[in-house]
């Protein structure tokens, strides 16, 4: 982004999943952009993989922000390039099949992660933490406890000393 001319105060970067639209620099992104400004993405997986969503987003960036959209890797999804009907036609297009495929690309990560876990657990892997032991003297605090003849904090004092 940098060799583009973008200063570093303008580049946001997302460390969560492009899953949902729900990430915290991009929400940022979105209460600062404004019409006339230009946002580029790398690639278009990396902006979303819901297929609605991806759409929904651009449409409200692109058409009620009034922002243009440049996919890096896709010269086709230019909305600074294809202004006339035509153009704005294969731009969309392009956008629905891309959209579509980031969307099937989310469901067959989940898939293999599904089956990935499945085949885990039938070798025997064990996912969480170990059960918790509960001790004798827990039980007796925790009654004790119940029973209003100690408090949480006096128990914790007691149990660090």
């Amino acid at each position: 982004m940098k060799e583009r001319g973008i200063e570093e105060r303008d580049i946001f970067i997302d460390k969560q999943s492009g899953k949902d639209f729900n990430r915290d620099q991009y929400q940022l992104l979105k209460r600062i952009l404004r019409e006339g400004d230009v946002l580029y993405i790398h690639s278009l997986d990396r902006f979303g993989r819901n297929k609605e969503m991806i759409l929904e987003e651009w449409n409200d960036i692109t058409k009620n922000i009034g922002a243009d959209i440049v996919v890096l890797d896709m010269p086709l999804l230019d909305t600074t390039q294809y202004k006339d009907s035509l153009g704005s036609f294969i731009s969309d297009l392009v956008l629905q099949i891309l959209s579509w495929m980031a969307q099937e690309e989310r469901e067959r990560i989940r898939k293999r992660q599904r089956e990935g876990i499945d085949l885990a657990a039938k070798n025997g892997v064990k996912f969480g933490r170990p059960k918790a032991q509960i001790t004798k003297e827990l039980k007796q605090a925790y009654c004790r406890w119940k029973a209003g003849e100690i408090t949480v904090g006096g128990r914790r004092e007691k149990l660090l000393r």
